[in-house]
């Protein structure tokens, strides 16, 4: 799986900090804690990065991306109860827009922390993914 080592540094960071500060803060306090940890782990990263979403090759406004790590993973953070289809159809949307191979989606909101790798089945880096899951 592409990038897999470093969606595992960054999942390992997510941990460290959904055991340090458990659940039930807002998403901003999290955001905080995973850029200090994230910079304990000499990963590069933007916070908040404005990132532009193109349709038909046209600008059609920006979206905020929590972290863009080490320019290839966009990372999103959630406080909420449970993930469901619609975070996990937010994030693929955004790697869309945004023409990325691959995304994580962390939930610091429930007793357990989740983490979902999402993938951009329509980036010519997963061919061989999508072909996999056929």
């Amino acid at each position: 799986m592409q990038y897999e080592e470093l969606t595992r540094k960054i999942i390992g960071c997510a941990m460290k900090v959904h055991s340090a500060l458990g659940c039930g803060f807002q998403e901003v306090i999290y955001q905080r804690a995973m850029a200090i940890e994230m910079e304990k782990q000499a990963l590069r990263f933007a916070r908040e990065l404005e990132m532009s979403v193109f349709y038909e090759g046209i600008n059609i406004g920006t979206r905020r991306v929590d972290f863009f790590v080490e320019d290839k993973i966009m990372t999103e953070l959630k406080a909420v109860a449970h993930l469901d289809d619609t975070n996990l159809a937010q994030a693929v949307n955004y790697l869309e827009a945004y023409n990325l191979p691959v995304g994580l989606l962390l939930n610091f909101g429930s007793k357990k922390l989740e983490f979902k790798r999402t993938y951009n089945t329509k980036h010519p880096d997963n061919a061989s993914y999508v072909k996999k899951q056929e």
